[in-house]
């Protein structure tokens, strides 16, 4: 764990980290691979741009790590503000690509700001977390916590990326470590529940439901004499937003999120227009087998059957040529790296550090999890990418300055232990 000028940082998250992004890189030279290109360093190619953006990453990751620690928690506000700024900005300057307004372009260079909000935002919640100590089981501290996490995906909804949004509900977990009371994870369980359930049952069977699982909880607890007013309350909440569902479904999800919500359902089958792509990548993922077609001999993937296969789509890539047994390697290499940021995260001594390494991890299982979620077919398609796999320079930048600024913090408590 030895490091330059007597610093340790630890190696086993950069090793993690050098292996994820040679995967993935040759998994994207797969997917862009074009058998009429006689030479390697064709610019043209995908494959190359991403290798530019690999080793400016490695030009960037020693400053990074040569900047003071105190520096990131003493301007964590200032950078939280400026990335702020650079995403209302995109409303002025931003360029539409795809649909969103989510990128500048400066020059041949395009750059997606929402991608480095969430290591500001990081940086943003663990500042004020340590600033009140212990304080956070107060209403007033969770609502202005609650406001750090929540004002950049505000910014970003109307872009718009609800993809990008979505990801910051995963600084949720970082609170509920320093004390955020658990009704606010089962809050947020019951809403998701209830919405999912009330698109597939139906308002009335889910009100039916509630109210026997009301009565059960209620009768269960006679002997502490519980409130019949306050389960009523309850009851009455739950069916109240079941019945708003509807309505939230069909005049605030644009048509192509409610046609994605309706295909993992099973209500649609789509295979030609908005469900294309999850169908084309089942297909690569399925035909890959146990150990898969091997490099570059994935028919879908060389046939280009599966749409941005080098960006959000990218494990599909990895499920067809390497199969399920090269698909669960990459699983299990994600879920080393999250783990081994938990075990740094707990033996932080600064809770501005561990609160950030919470972030760092949280963030990384969300985008890993929705991904594969996605790519799979188990999850509705919501444009995120896989951390250090996808193909794009904001992205690859973005969970690099992410990580290594955590590793920068942990090598400088290691040096205070």
């Amino acid at each position: 764990m030895l490091g330059s000028k007597g610093i340790k940082f630890d190696w086993a998250t950069i090793f993690i980290y050098i292996v994820l992004v040679s995967i993935g890189w040759i998994n994207i030279y797969s997917a862009s691979y074009n058998t009429t290109s006689t030479v390697f360093f064709d610019f043209s190619q995908i494959y190359i741009k991403q290798l530019i953006w690999i080793s400016l990453s490695l030009i960037l990751i020693p400053f990074i790590l040569g900047v003071e620690a105190k520096f990131y928690e003493r301007f964590s506000s200032v950078i939280y503000m400026i990335s702020l700024i650079s995403l209302i900005g995109l409303f002025f300057l931003g360029k539409n690509v795809n649909g969103a307004t989510s990128w500048y372009f400066l020059g041949g260079f395009s750059i997606q700001p929402s991608e480095f909000a969430k290591a500001a935002t990081a940086l943003a919640l663990a500042k004020y977390v340590s600033d009140i100590q212990t304080d956070l089981k107060s209403f007033k501290n969770q609502i202005k916590s609650l406001i750090i996490v929540f004002l950049p995906a505000l910014i970003i909804i109307p872009q718009p990326d609800p993809g990008s949004a979505l990801v910051y509900v995963a600084l949720i977990f970082p609170l509920y470590r320093e004390g955020l009371h658990f009704i606010y994870l089962l809050l947020g369980f019951i809403v998701a529940a209830l919405f999912v359930a009330t698109l597939a049952f139906g308002t009335l069977w889910v009100a039916i439901s509630i109210l026997i699982i009301v009565a059960i909880i209620y009768f269960k607890n006679n002997k502490n004499k519980p409130s019949i007013f306050k389960h009523g309350i309850i009851a009455v909440a739950c069916i109240g937003f079941s019945i708003s569902v509807n309505f939230i479904f069909e005049n605030v999800l644009e048509q192509r999120h409610r046609d994605r919500f309706n295909i993992v359902m099973g209500k649609e089958v789509d295979t030609k227009s908005i469900g294309y792509n999850t169908n084309q990548s089942e297909i690569a993922i399925g035909s890959g087998g146990w150990t898969g077609k091997g490099w570059l001999q994935g028919t879908q993937t060389k046939g280009k059957f599966v749409p941005e296969q080098d960006t959000d789509y990218i494990f599909s890539t990895v499920g067809e040529e390497w199969g399920f047994l090269g698909s669960i390697g990459v699983v299990i290499l994600f879920i080393a790296l999250i783990v081994r940021l938990l075990i740094l995260a707990e033996r932080q001594k600064s809770q501005f550090s561990r609160v950030y390494g919470y972030s760092v991890s949280a963030i990384l299982f969300f985008h890993f999890f929705i991904n594969i979620g996605m790519v799979s077919g188990l999850l509705p398609t919501i444009g995120i990418p896989l951390p250090f796999f996808s193909y794009g320079g904001s992205s690859l930048w973005g969970f690099t300055i992410l990580l290594f600024i955590f590793i920068r913090l942990d090598a400088s408590n290691y040096i205070n232990r």
